[in-house]
């Protein structure tokens, strides 16, 4: 059975390399979690500092060693630049092999292809070495872009969970959109 024991991979796509999130990256992860166009579906409000971005590091650190949910940086390959982060929120391998995703990238970066390729490589690691038979993702029901995404992969719209999370604004709302093993093995 899967135990990441926080080791977390590279994983390499033909333009981006996905790495373990780390502390060096704060100022460029604080630039993509303060833009209020990224953040806008998030379940997080958009950074003031630099020092929320590494306590958010930390924290996602911290998870990838209880066996809660790991982190990527996003860096393209041709320059080294951090883009965004993917990884998943958490994972239950007892009794439902299934994870969460989530997912952010650079307002500078959308609509280049980017975050399919990296969402591709994460569900390859997530089936072939997690051996999850389940992979999900929350969208906030106004994120048009992040379902077509992950329309485009193949995940499907299970439904509306109504008021799932509590932010600063109150109450939201999410879909629920899953890809199963066979789903994406066969596509």
């Amino acid at each position: 059975m899967y135990v990441c024991g926080g080791y977390i991979p590279e994983l390499k796509t033909e333009r981006l390399l996905l790495r373990k999130l780390m502390r060096k990256d704060s100022k460029e992860i604080y630039t993509i979690w303060s833009d209020p166009k990224v953040t806008a579906y998030m379940n997080i409000a958009a950074m003031h500092s630099v020092q929320e971005a590494e306590d958010m590091i930390d924290l996602l650190g911290q998870a990838s060693q209880t066996e809660d949910g790991f982190r990527y940086a996003i860096i393209l390959q041709e320059s080294g630049a951090v883009i965004g982060s993917c990884g998943f929120n958490y994972w239950q391998l007892q009794g439902a092999f299934r994870g969460e995703i989530g997912y952010e990238l650079a307002s500078t970066h959308w609509r280049k292809g980017y975050m399919t390729e990296a969402l591709r490589a994460l569900l390859h690691y997530g089936f072939e070495t997690m051996g999850l038979n389940r992979i999900e993702a929350l969208v906030d029901p106004r994120n048009t872009a992040s379902q077509q995404l992950l329309h485009g992969l193949s995940f499907q719209c299970e439904g509306l969970l109504r008021q799932l999370h509590y932010t600063s604004t109150g109450y939201k709302d999410m879909q629920m959109h899953s890809i199963l093993f066979e789903e994406w093995k066969y596509r």
